[in-house]
């Protein structure tokens, strides 16, 4: 467990706090490139570290990524008109380029001079991997934008589910790399079989294991931390062993296990210190992973069916996540439909920010237990030189990737050579949701 004073440095975000000005060093997605598609299109409100954003294409096609309120008045720029190169204020007409120059002030005399004195804040921007990415920190301190581990190149499909969650990022970053929860929470939609690896088919992961108390490892990293999960396979339990290999890449992405399809990532984006943007990303060859409104539905995610406009669930606790009883009864293990929908279940209702001083942790939460280690030594070695994990000589490199196998158990899995899936044999078009919910 932590303390009060170690739970608030890992969570808070907002403003001065620490672990906010850690991430602030960092690019981070602000949202999906769909949501600005259209030149002149309407602008989208986002956050990040509890910053107010806006975001815009303009008539050229550039983002811009501005502070949300006019430097005139503070009115939100959000209403604003997207129009001949720039975001016009609806209050009086002042008008800033992608860039935060002042183009036009319609309510000043031309020859005051106050447009070119005045410059409004905009941040740096960068179209990759289905994202608009921006960065928050000091300008001098600005990395090169690198492309994701879950999109190497412009040839990968990347396909991306967004929910924002009413509650801290930690404690979403945390589910996503915790192997041991699947086996129970997830178990009707991975489920046991005698198979050499996970298998995606159908409507369900198999998966070669009924183990569900698997054995964890954990080797530190100069970008975060990679860790094992030994379960007995249903085959040659005896001499191997299915490894599912997680990589934690500071400060808030996961890349999770794969099946023999695509492979599958996960960005935590603190939006501020109560609520997250959630990305869940399948990725790989074209020909096989999965297009975005196949994806969708089968995890459950889609606009106006089960979040809305803004991405935010239509699942919440009010209305119990959706969840059928009676489906419970006649066997699914949670009664909620889309497995991310399973986890969010979860970490909503531990809070606004999960209270850790009253955990009881076992051994299966080792990798929980080395996040916040990490995270919290992190800091440190941050308020000490300035540098902040996973930027300069502790950037990750390209090669890391989670991977999953069954293994002789003479072989450590730190030493396996793996690579990410690139497979040809299916090309992701049958997935179907992996439970519907007749009853609301």
């Amino acid at each position: 467990m932590l303390t009060h004073e170690e739970n608030q440095l890992l969570c808070r975000v907002e403003g001065d706090a620490p672990m906010g000005q850690l991430m602030r060093r960092h690019w981070m997605p602000v949202c999906l490139i769909e949501e600005v598609a259209e030149p002149d299109g309407t602008p989208v409100k986002a956050q990040l570290f509890g910053e107010n954003l806006v975001v815009f294409r303009d008539s050229d096609g550039r983002i811009g990524v501005l502070d949300e309120y006019c430097p005139h008045r503070l009115a939100s720029l959000v209403f604003g008109r997207n129009e001949e190169g720039g975001l016009r204020c609806l209050y009086h007409g002042w008008k800033m380029d992608v860039d935060g120059n002042v183009l036009d002030m319609a309510s000043e005399p031309a020859a005051s001079g106050l447009a070119s004195k005045t410059k409004h804040k905009a941040y740096p921007s960068k179209e990759w991997g289905g994202m608009v990415w921006t960065y928050l920190g000091p300008v001098e301190q600005m990395p090169e934008f690198t492309p994701p581990q879950w999109a190497p190149n412009a040839e990968t499909r990347v396909t991306i589910a967004k929910v924002v969650l009413p509650c801290n990022w930690a404690q979403i970053l945390e589910g996503a790399i915790d192997s041991a929860h699947s086996s129970s929470l997830h178990s009707s939609d991975m489920v046991p079989a005698r198979v050499d690896g996970a298998k995606a088919t159908g409507s369900i992961w198999l998966r070669p294991s009924t183990d569900k108390a698997p054995r964890l490892q954990v080797e530190r990293t100069s970008y975060g931390f990679r860790y094992a999960a030994l379960r007995r396979p249903i085959k040659d339990a005896a001499t191997h062993d299915y490894v599912r290999s997680t990589v934690f890449v500071a400060p808030s992405t996961v890349l999770i296990p794969p099946n023999n399809v695509y492979n599958v990532a996960n960005v935590n984006v603190p939006m501020d210190d109560t609520n997250t943007a959630f990305y869940f990303i399948a990725w790989g060859n074209p020909a096989t992973t999965p297009e975005t409104e196949t994806w969708r539905k089968y995890l459950h995610q889609r606009v106006g069916i089960d979040l809305d406009s803004y991405f935010r669930p239509l699942r919440n606790f009010e209305n119990r996540f959706w969840q059928d009883r009676n489906a419970m009864k006649a066997g699914n293990f949670t009664g909620i439909s889309g497995f991310p929908n399973q986890d969010v279940a979860m970490w909503v209702t531990m809070g606004p920010i999960a209270d850790r001083t009253n955990e009881c942790l076992g051994a299966s939460d080792l990798a929980i237990v080395e996040f916040r280690k990490r995270m919290l030594d992190a800091l440190k070695e941050f308020q000490g030189n300035g540098q902040a994990i996973g930027t300069g000589d502790s950037t990750v490199g390209k090669s890391v990737c989670s991977f999953q196998a069954v293994v002789p158990n003479t072989i450590d899995w730190r030493s396996y050579t793996a690579s990410y899936v690139w497979n040809q044999d299916n090309d992701g078009s049958e997935l179907e949701p992996s439970y519907n919910v007749t009853s609301r």
